[in-house]
């Protein structure tokens, strides 16, 4: 994991919608692309250590091959990594429910 955080070109965001193979989030961080930029990420992650828990309103870091499609959303296919960085505020019913 730390190979791929020092040299996987990565994309910073807030996750608004989560389907069963992938994710729409909209970055606050990503080179070349302005703010609020809408993404849709596979969730086919290379490496299995990433955070998959994932809910409408994680913040998350997604690391990939630095290639994303120009469709909208800007879609990214190969996925190294996914980290947590600020978890959404749950309910007691929603944590639960993530722990079955």
């Amino acid at each position: 994991m730390n190979y791929i955080i020092a040299n996987k070109s990565s994309v910073t965001g807030i996750v608004k919608e989560v389907h069963d193979d992938y994710i729409i989030m909209y970055s606050e961080t990503a080179a070349g692309y302005p703010n609020e930029t809408k993404w849709q990420i596979f969730l086919d992650v290379k490496n299995k250590d990433s955070y998959t828990d994932i809910v409408v309103g994680d913040e998350i870091v997604v690391y990939y091959d630095g290639m994303a499609a120009e469709t909208s959303p800007l879609q990214v296919s190969t996925v190294y990594a996914i980290t947590l960085k600020t978890p959404a505020k749950r309910t007691a019913d929603e944590k639960s429910a993530n722990r079955n």
